[in-house]
């Protein structure tokens, strides 16, 4: 999901069990966020190749984590931030929501996950029985020690009236618990296992403006740590996993906090979100451009630790969930069918989800297969008409010329050795020995061709290039994919191309780093 929800093979969550599971209710406002939901509840539960032996999956639950706050406090406490891929004791949402009705209602939902530790134990024939890492019965199926989890919810609704006048509250409560189940043949069980967790929900509305209100949702792990000084993987039995919230209600509407209506801007500058961000959820609006340049408004919120875009959706060409959230389906589809029968039987008896992954990747039909392959959404821009004609079209370039006083990508040059470097220079590449992308290092030597000049707002410039040799580089020019360097990382090969590149460019500046209260795209851990 912006995360990469919204795209061809974004994740689709299964319907889930225990206290979190779907109950399906008719025109349900939160059931239509579900899918999107889910990703968030499952995303990184587990990764392919799906093998407790994987090491990326020894290391697991980084998103949305709700600690003891005694343990996560242990040496200081938390810097607040919007990643939740920071553990922290608590989440905070503000949003900003217009009334419509004096009887307005909000309704909140937090979701997460429970860890339940899976131990298989060996009978020594005398009724006792010892913890063993792995167990295989007669009937040949390997049975694994690990960790899963069960989801949990809870839920408060109140008017908005009674949020006005204190903080509503709802306590959560995961019961401790413990499961045997029996093994083939008498040669063993298994046993689950679930520590106690508690949780507190608060809701409180502040009014700003007549019709405007600012929502604070607050979660807080109230629990105690069994040891304050215990290893992460032992504390995360004590803690909420990739707990997000939904919010929504009657009479009321929501307003984007990344595109807001402009009136109500300042409003959402001096929300505070901590260890989660709120969005848009829902279908998007199928208003005009003229209607969106408004500002978004929707009457749904999901606040995740996943920084998503406002009315993040499920891919409709994804056939199921990969636990990977934001993963191309194709590729792991294919990935998944090529591993061996070995492989498979581990992932089979590492988790029950990681089973039925295997089992719709072997039994799914062509038809659903060949539909993972691709699907082009648009050729251009919404409300930009895509030419009937073969060839790739001209796209719009995303920036607005003249739009910064004395500022032109593609009409800006630089001093280069002397020579003024701009649009349609051809360049030698030679990155810096130090500090440079190990990525960048590969292409020292090449030549390349200067798409844009951009001006950083620390007064720094950069040049967006491609590479001459890169049988893709027609291609990324167009959408906009570029390589990119300082003057001092390039040799001037010739003056400028008069004729520039053959190709539309769609440069994108680099990112300049932004406050830790702002919104980055992209996934808190720095998987693609």
């Amino acid at each position: 999901m912006a995360h990469g929800v919204g795209v061809a093979g974004a994740a689709r969550a299964a319907v889930t069990d225990g206290a979190g599971a779907r109950r399906g209710r008719p025109g349900d406002a939160f059931e239509q966020l579900g899918a999107v939901a889910d990703a968030v509840l499952y995303e990184g539960y587990l990764l392919y190749p799906y093998r407790r032996s994987s090491p990326k999956n020894r290391v697991r639950w980084q998103f949305g984590v709700l600690l003891p706050r005694d343990w996560v406090e242990r040496d200081g406490p938390v810097t607040p931030g919007i990643s939740g891929s920071a553990d922290s004791w608590y989440q905070q949402t503000e949003c900003l929501l217009r009334v419509r009705r004096d009887d307005a209602a909000v309704r909140v939902r937090v979701r997460y996950l429970q860890v339940q530790d899976k131990q298989v134990e060996a009978a020594d024939g005398e009724g006792r029985h010892r913890p063993v890492g792995s167990l295989r019965t007669a009937d040949g199926v390997t049975h694994l020690s690990f960790e899963e989890a069960v989801p949990r919810e809870s839920e408060l609704v109140l008017p908005l009236s009674e949020l006005l006048r204190g903080a509503g509250r709802v306590t959560a409560r995961a019961p401790a618990g413990t499961d045997h189940e029996a093994l083939p043949s008498g040669v063993g069980r298994t046993v689950r296992r679930r520590r106690e967790l508690r949780a507190v929900t608060s809701v409180l509305a502040e009014p700003l403006t007549p019709g405007l209100y600012r929502l604070r949702v607050r979660t807080e792990n109230r629990g105690e740590a069994q040891d304050v000084r215990a290893p992460r993987g032992e504390a995360l039995r004590d803690a909420l996993i990739a707990t997000h919230t939904l919010v929504g209600g009657d009479g009321v509407e929501f307003v984007s906090l990344i595109d807001p209506p402009a009136a109500h801007a300042e409003h959402v500058r001096d929300c505070r979100n901590e260890f989660t961000f709120p969005v848009l959820g829902g279908a998007p609006p199928q208003s005009g451009a003229a209607a969106r340049a408004q500002g978004a408004t929707g009457g749904l919120m999901l606040s995740a630790p996943i920084i998503l875009p406002d009315h993040p959706q499920v891919a409709p060409e994804s056939p199921g969930d990969l636990h990977d959230a934001a993963e191309i389906d194709e590729i792991l589809t294919l990935r998944t069918m090529l591993l061996t029968d070995e492989e498979k039987a581990e992932a089979r008896a590492t988790d029950a989800r990681a089973a039925r992954i295997l089992d719709r990747v072997d039994t799914m039909p062509p038809e659903v297969f060949a539909r993972l392959h691709g699907t082009i959404r648009s050729l251009a821009p919404a409300g930009v008409p895509v030419p009937a004609r073969t060839e790739v079209p001209e796209r719009p370039a995303w920036w607005q010329e003249g739009g910064d006083d004395g500022l032109s990508p593609t009409g800006d040059t630089v001093l280069v050795g002397g020579t003024p470097v701009g649009r349609g220079t051809r360049v030698m590449l030679r990155p810096r020995a130090r500090g440079a992308d190990a990525q960048d290092m590969f292409l020292d030597g090449r030549t390349a061709r200067v798409a844009a000049v951009f001006h950083d707002v620390d007064g720094s410039v950069h040049l967006a290039v491609t590479v001459d040799d890169d049988p893709a580089a027609e291609l990324h020019g167009w959408y906009g994919r570029f390589h990119y360097f300082r003057p001092d990382e390039v040799e001037a090969l010739a003056g400028p191309d008069t004729a520039g590149p053959a190709h539309p460019a769609r440069p994108r500046a680099p990112r300049p780093a932004r406050p830790a209260d702002r919104p980055e795209e992209g996934r808190p851990d720095g998987r693609p």
